[in-house]
């Protein structure tokens, strides 16, 4: 490069990017490793005090003889690889004694990561199937959260951390208003205690094997829907009859209700009738006691039914006795006693027609369902009918299962 007298020199850029940066021979970089003694930290004391390990104190006594020590051919320092000896070694016995140490500690509470469903709470009751009554007893006791980490009682469902909780119980298959059952609501609290007990009705050793407890937690609120809180659900084949079982178990969440069950198990409802013959009188006494989840024949998800009997047949259509409605309720008492003047002789040629409507105003009456007792019956219906008859002057009670078949095509 050419420069003229009183020029001042200039230079590229490309040279001046190239002054002073030429590296030269490669040298190696220094770790930060290298700055520093290479002994593990955290090893136990004896180990530390075995071997080429040493302590702190003796690091520091022996600094500046370790400074002058000389260097092995090879260029590493003496002893190089014994400390990661030890060490590798120090670190799978620090593992071991760990973890026999867990092992032998008790599980940390504090730390443990509970599910959903332990969250959602815990529900205690107990259930009672009375074999001879054909009824199921359901007694809920109280609702409680047991894991420390959280606050004890229930998932808190409301803007001031409480709930306002109740208990509702259905049966499954077939869950509907008609075996719907509910506790009290109790107000403001994470810990209710309700003890109270809910008892269904016409339950029957069929029902035992082939039916579902579900029990369910919600909370109520006046101005919004209810909240579903949390779930249980027991399978009644779980029960022995005439034994109490206790249960206490953790609420899950809410679990969607098969939509295609099986049509030959719908049913129409159930109804409890007693048969006597009367001696002294000459008459059966036909008695309606209850029903037990009818089916709901009004837009409100209830009933008003009645119930009608007829002795048939009946040349002087005289036979037809009807109770009382009973307004909004699927799961009706009636407690009522109709007479039929008989000859005993005569009722092994009579049939008993019983029907359960629900009443309307303004149109036609609809029809719930029926059942039909007689010689010409079967299963548990002939054989109510016969005990009947074998046994004059005793009351015989029983439940039958209402059928969607109108008996003798009856008109209401």
């Amino acid at each position: 490069m050419t420069q003229r007298k009183g020029e001042k020199p200039t230079i590229s850029i490309q040279e001046h990017m190239a002054i002073d940066v030429s590296p030269g021979p490669i040298q190696p970089i220094k770790q930060i490793s290298d700055y520093f003694p290479r002994y593990p930290r955290g090893l136990p004391p004896h180990l530390l005090h075995a071997g080429p390990l040493r302590s702190s104190t003796a690091l520091s006594s022996t600094s500046s003889a370790s400074s002058s020590a000389t260097v092995s051919a090879d260029g590493e320092r003496p002893n190089e690889e014994n400390p990661d000896r030890a060490f590798a070694g120090a670190s799978a016995s620090t593992s071991m004694q760990q973890t026999t140490k867990k092992d032998q500690e008790d599980p940390d509470v504090e730390g443990y990561d509970s599910d959903d469903s332990t969250t959602l709470g815990t529900l205690e009751f107990s259930l009672l199937y009375d074999q001879e009554n054909n009824a199921l007893h359901c007694t809920i006791n109280k609702a409680k959260l047991p894991v420390p980490r959280y606050k004890k009682g229930l998932k808190p469902m409301d803007h001031n951390g409480l709930s306002d909780p109740y208990v509702k119980l259905h049966l499954l298959p077939g869950a509907s208003k008609a075996n719907k059952l509910r506790t009290k609501t109790l107000h403001n609290t994470l810990n209710p205690v309700w003890s109270e007990t809910l008892t269904y009705y016409g339950i029957t050793d069929e029902d035992m094997v082939r039916k579902t407890l579900r029990i369910s937690v919600c909370d109520e609120d006046k101005f919004r829907h209810n909240e579903f809180i949390g779930e249980t659900r027991i399978p009644l084949k779980k029960l022995k009859p005439n034994q109490i079982k206790n249960f206490n178990n953790c609420l899950e969440k809410q679990l969607p209700v098969n939509k295609t069950e099986d049509k030959s198990l719908e049913e129409r409802g159930r109804i409890m009738i007693s048969l006597k013959y009367n001696t002294q009188k000459s008459c059966l006494v036909v008695g309606i006691i209850r029903c037990a989840h009818l089916a709901a024949m009004d837009a409100n998800g209830f009933s008003d039914p009645y119930v009608k009997t007829y002795l048939k047949p009946d040349e002087n259509k005289k036979s037809k006795h009807k109770t009382a409605v009973k307004k909004k309720t699927l799961n009706p008492e009636f407690n009522e006693e109709f007479c039929y003047d008989i000859k005993y002789a005569d009722l092994t040629k009579k049939t008993l027609e019983v029907t359960v409507w629900d009443y309307d105003i303004g149109k036609s009456n609809d029809f719930i369902g029926g059942v039909s007792l007689g010689i010409n019956a079967n299963g548990e219906r002939l054989k109510h009918w016969f005990d009947c008859l074998k046994n004059k002057d005793k009351k015989i009670e029983r439940w039958h299962t209402l059928t969607n078949e109108l008996p003798g095509s009856l008109n209401d």
